[in-house]
């Protein structure tokens, strides 16, 4: 047995990482690549602070994982000594999936398969490597077990995940209004019927948690620079990647190189095992030190994109309440045709249209549910008095066009 951690972490202090399958986890090499991960994509062209990683977000989950787990028990929910490893490893491992820039390449590189999907193939990898030890959290991770409610602390709208990248984000960027009392959440937990649930007296930081998560997505995560730069992010690499499938070469890193050259879906994950070997090589390193090279290229298109990534000149947005039209779309490509000599063909690397839609909460997914002190229980829908709930699980739509700025 491998002897424990115990890691200085600035949002929750002191994180004891015990010795055995939660420390070989943590050790693992897919594990540590998502050092080289940021937690936040590219939201740091606008809050210079979220510099933070996808490692330091799966230590704070496992963190909170650890204490909702003693919460419980403390209050007479039995939980196995081995369910307990297994929720804890399960968390730690549930974003070992995601690609360079989190979610913002997902598409990109790969299509139709989500980090989850990925996620679940290398905790599949890394349990035959152990022999096996993770089969129980691969079948909480996959709701498969019959206690729901450890499956419901890693994936819900609830979940050990939320609360850490809201306090963790708000952290890191500065966006104090993102706070939220994770601890006091974690403190009323409970389980009813196989469901997690909230004791009544937590419903005020229930409020706060949907109240924040709003904020951080439209002040953050959804903010329209950090959407534009993005976007500009994607046409670079859609670029790329056209101009390798055409058989032109390029500078990229052998992993970086291998998912531009070829057209990979979920077919063909699993029909060839070197593209998950490949996937687990690549962090944001390999993008970012190509784009440095792609900025001399001889191809205008990507040479322009990719100075405008270095220099921080992301895409000027428009942002609508109805979609973009179709004379708005041939009017911004006219113009860029007049302003960059790009032809018609090209042109359409050097803009975006994009529908964002988010809601805060879901009334059809699982429910947050309020537990009173006489066993009756409401939704949070129901419960509060403050929030008007019918507008949080609103999806809002809006209409993004972004396009090379003059």
């Amino acid at each position: 047995m491998t002897d424990g951690k115990i890691i200085n972490d600035p949002v929750f202090g002191f994180i004891k990482i015990p010795g055995g399958t939660l420390m070989d986890i943590v050790d693992h090499p897919l594990m540590q690549r998502l050092r080289q991960i940021k937690q936040v994509g590219l939201a740091s062209v606008v809050y210079p602070g979220a510099q933070h990683t996808r490692f330091q977000h799966s230590l704070g989950a496992y963190y909170l994982m650890s204490e909702a787990v003693l919460s419980l028990t403390q209050k007479g929910i039995f939980i196995f000594d081995s369910e307990a490893e297994a929720v804890m490893a399960a968390i730690l491992l549930h974003d070992i999936g995601h690609g360079p820039y989190s979610h913002v390449l997902e598409h990109t590189l790969v299509d139709g398969v989500s980090h989850e999907d990925v996620s679940l193939m290398m905790m599949e990898q890394i349990n035959r490597e152990m022999g096996g030890r993770l089969n129980l959290a691969l079948s909480i991770f996959k709701n498969d077990y019959p206690k729901r409610f450890l499956h419901q602390l890693i994936s819900s709208q609830l979940d050990m995940d939320r609360l850490d990248y809201l306090r963790r984000d708000s952290f890191f960027t500065g966006v104090t209004e993102g706070n939220i009392g994770s601890a006091r959440i974690i403190k009323m937990l409970n389980v009813v019927d196989d469901q997690l649930v909230v004791e009544s007296k937590g419903i005020y930081s229930i409020e706060n948690y949907l109240t924040s998560r709003r904020l951080m997505y439209w002040q953050v995560y959804l903010h329209k620079t950090t959407v534009a730069t993005e976007k500009m992010l994607v046409n670079l690499l859609l670029r790329a990647k056209h101009m390798m499938q055409e058989g032109r070469d390029l500078f990229a890193t052998p992993s970086l190189k291998y998912f531009l050259q070829h057209h990979i879906d979920a077919a063909y994950f699993a029909e060839h095992p070197e593209a998950l070997e490949n996937y687990g090589k690549l962090d944001d390193t390999d993008i970012h030190c190509s784009i440095k090279e792609w900025a001399n290229s001889d191809d205008a298109v990507l040479s322009l994109l990719a100075r405008n990534v270095i220099a921080r000149r992301p895409f000027k947005v428009e942002i609508h309440d109805t979609p973009i039209t179709d004379s708005r779309i041939a009017e911004i490509e006219d113009m860029l045709m007049e302003k960059t000599g790009v032809n018609r063909e090209d042109v359409r690397y050097l803009y975006q249209v994009s529908t964002i839609s988010k809601d805060m909460y879901d009334v059809n997914d699982d429910h947050i549910t309020i537990l009173y002190k006489d066993g009756t229980m409401k939704d949070i829908a129901e419960a509060s008095e403050i929030l008007n709930v019918s507008l949080l699980s609103k999806k809002i739509r809006k209409y993004y066009l972004c396009y090379h700025r003059m």
